[in-house]
């Protein structure tokens, strides 16, 4: 395990930092095997267990813990996780690390022995192994019975003991030449564990996914709603609620004081933040007390206060419950518009009516590809209202009995249950409007070489090319809280330490896997040979911003290397305004700006009446052609906006404007550029056909005098 032990001490370091955080009181132990030298207590007693060594005995976590399994001895000898579980058994948590060899089992037994000696018969059920290993070396054979008996022995000592015992077999490039038949013998004897125990086998073979495989915080499932799920008034089902993921958040900070002095031991540094509320015109100067005090919301340019009791009585009140509203096609309902948390609902425990009820229901949905939508209210007095989706989760005997022949032993050992997500009202939806690829010119679209080019870089970024799919959710940790965590561990030691490198692990969850990039170097440069990349100006500055940027630079005497050098490096300005000097650039910049859809509509109306206002102030069509180069600049944006309704309308207005005046130059000059209206071909929601389009201009010339 030589390979991987950089990657085990991470792991198990970790372990321990987050106990540090959440879990400060947990006691944890560390047994290796496969070492050289044996030191555990077993090995004095009754003789045997050897080439293990207890690294830490049962303690409370600290910091010496993480310092000890971030330097794991490297051992040479081939452990027996058997002898391991045995050795360690008797921890509140102990940490097993080695290669699956004829001592693991004896290493398992020097766990179990360091449990029970430090804890008797308490805490039971919160008494953890962890296993760490490659399980890719045979186990000896026991001197009574089979390997299987013996391992069958132990377990059910771990049982009685309430003890659990969670596998992590790292496999891999490890287990490249190994033996397939002890393999698969040894998979079989630590199932045997993971059944007895009711704990579970993980199996990774990447340092990302080792990463991942120990849930290094354990959080206890809480239920958010115990209550009926209400099909109707007269049929109700006992259901219970709890949430199947929420997303982890940084761990809360809290204000640190270094006013205490040194010499106080018992100053807990802490910050207490308190408020004072005193008169705006200042007419007194003694703080305000709760009840001269009372919230005001802005309404136009007046504050309208609302008093405690009026904000009581406004608050919408709704009962606790869960509400069936109907039924739909699952196919209606988009993945895109599931929000927030995932909820998981379960028949109440023990209640097999409400177990055959929530099963009939959920195989019902999944045969006619249905989901239901809800109406809930988790708690009583809660303010807000969620409305959601609920989908069948069909447990795996689904696939051995089918949908209605199904045994109701396997039924109530592994029920079926719901998913269910939360959907947004018309306030929570974000409506971003995108023109659609079909609508662009031919000279737009992708040729075959490119799209080929574009496939063959998606084929090769596949992360489950051979069904074996990488960065599982449930694999993959969050490379930002690990790396707030691994800085917190050294800035605890090292207070004035810099913030280290990213680690190479969890850049693998950032970043593409170079490997891969680099074998398919080709991928890329055919992909860069296809499409010419070119560097958009308008991206640094508008002309009307380098402009003054000069003007500013040439009075400050700057020469013009150096006031080209300071504009290329300053960030882009955000444009909010059209404005008289360079109206096309300024609505570019805006159209450009999708931090917010009015930015749109805003630059179009802008530059509509920007090109309004140069046709009624031009002076013998001075601003004519300015003004057309505004028109060809609002016609591309609204097709590509797919928004041709402004446009249209401007150039109604435009004829209508050079009919009453009598001006022929501009409708020439509209007519050289070919600024015709936009016709359905360039965009769908337009009601102009192409022939409407061409005949437009026929239709500008200007009246005859009369």
């Amino acid at each position: 395990m030589h390979g991987v032990i950089s990657e085990v001490e991470k792991l198990c370091s970790m372990l321990v930092e987050k106990k540090l955080i959440f879990s400060k009181y947990d006691e944890l132990g560390v047994v290796v095997f496969g070492t050289e030298e044996s030191k555990n207590d077993l090995t004095t007693e009754v003789g045997g267990y050897q080439n293990i060594t207890v690294l830490q005995d049962i303690k409370v976590v600290d910091g010496d813990l993480v310092d000890t399994l971030q330097k794991l001895p490297r051992g040479r000898v081939d452990g027996d996780w058997q002898n391991a579980i045995q050795a360690a058994c008797f921890s509140a948590y102990c940490c097993i690390v080695g290669s699956l060899t004829s001592v693991v089992l004896d290493a398992i037994v020097v766990g179990m022995d360091m449990l029970i000696k430090k804890y008797k018969d308490l805490h039971k059920g919160k008494k953890r192994l962890c296993l760490i290993t490659n399980a890719i070396h045979p186990i000896k054979d026991s001197f009574e019975g089979s390997k299987e008996d013996q391992v069958m022995t132990i377990a059910e000592q771990m049982a009685a003991q309430g003890m659990k015992i969670e596998s992590i077999v790292v496999r891999g490039r490890l287990s490249r030449d190994a033996n397939k038949g002890v393999m698969d013998e040894n998979d079989h004897l630590l199932s045997i564990f993971s059944k007895k125990t009711r704990t579970r086998i993980v199996y990774v073979d990447t340092p990302t996914s080792l990463l991942g495989a120990l849930k290094t915080r354990r959080v206890t499932p809480v239920t958010v709603f115990r209550g009926h799920l209400e099909l109707s008034p007269q049929m109700k089902i006992k259901v219970w609620v709890y949430k199947k993921t929420q997303e982890e958040k940084f761990p809360t900070l809290k204000k640190y004081s270094e006013k205490a002095p040194e010499s106080n031991k018992l100053a807990t540094h802490q910050v207490k933040v308190s408020y004072e509320y005193k008169s705006v015109d200042g007419s007194s100067t003694s703080v305000l007390p709760p009840e001269q005090r009372i919230k005001g919301y802005r309404y136009g340019p007046q504050v309208v206060p609302i008093s405690t009791a009026e904000w009581d009585a406004v608050k919408f009140k709704p009962e606790k419950g869960i509400k069936v509203l109907g039924f739909t096609d699952a196919s209606k309902i988009k993945r895109h518009c599931y929000m927030k948390d995932v909820y998981l609902f379960i028949a109440e425990p023990g209640n097999t009516r409400a177990t055959l009820a929530v099963s009939a229901i959920a195989r019902a949905m999944k045969e006619m590809n249905a989901v239901a939508i809800l109406r809930c209210v988790w708690r009583q007095g809660q303010q807000n209202v969620v409305v959601g989706v609920l989908t069948p989760n069909i447990s795996q005997n689904y696939k051995i009995v089918g949908f209605y022949l199904f045994s109701l032993h396997l039924l109530l050992e592994f029920p079926d249950s719901f998913y269910f997500n939360v959907l947004p009202f018309a306030e929570d939806v974000r409506e971003y409007q995108f023109p659609s690829f079909n609508s662009f010119p031919a000279s737009w679209q992708p040729n075959d070489q490119q799209q080929k080019a574009a496939d063959e870089l998606v084929q090769m970024l596949d992360l489950a090319p051979s069904g074996k799919e990488a960065l599982l959710p449930e694999f993959t940790p969050n490379p930002v809280l690990e790396r707030f965590y691994r800085h917190l561990e050294l800035k605890a030691k090292q207070p004035d330490a810099a913030v280290p490198p990213l680690d190479e692990t969890l850049k693998n969850i950032v970043e593409p896997d170079p490997e891969l990039v680099a074998e398919n170097k080709s991928v890329f440069d055919a992909l860069h040979r296809h499409f010419e990349l070119r560097q958009n100006p308008k991206l640094k500055k508008s002309s009307r911003q380098w402009y003054q940027e000069k003007q500013s630079g040439s009075n400050a005497h700057v020469s013009s290397g150096q006031a080209v050098n300071s504009i290329e490096n300053q960030p882009p300005v955000k444009i909010e305004k059209i404005g008289d000097l360079t109206p096309v650039q300024d609505f570019e910049a805006m159209m450009s700006q999708r931090d917010n859809p009015e930015w749109v509509e805003k630059a179009i109306k802008e530059l509509r009446e920007k090109i309004l206002a140069l046709l009624i102030h031009s002076d013998e069509g001075d601003k004519y052609q300015k003004a057309v180069e505004c028109v060809a600049a609002l016609r591309k944006g609204c097709i590509l906006e797919q928004e041709p309704g402004p446009y249209n309308d401007l150039m109604h207005h435009i004829r209508q404007y050079c009919e009453e005046k009598g001006i022929k130059s501009l409708p020439q000059l509209l007519a050289s550029r070919d600024l015709t209206l936009i016709s359905k071909s360039e965009a769908e929601d337009s009601d102009v056909t192409a022939e409407e389009a061409r005949s437009f201009f026929v239709k500008m010339e200007p009246k005859p005098d009369v």
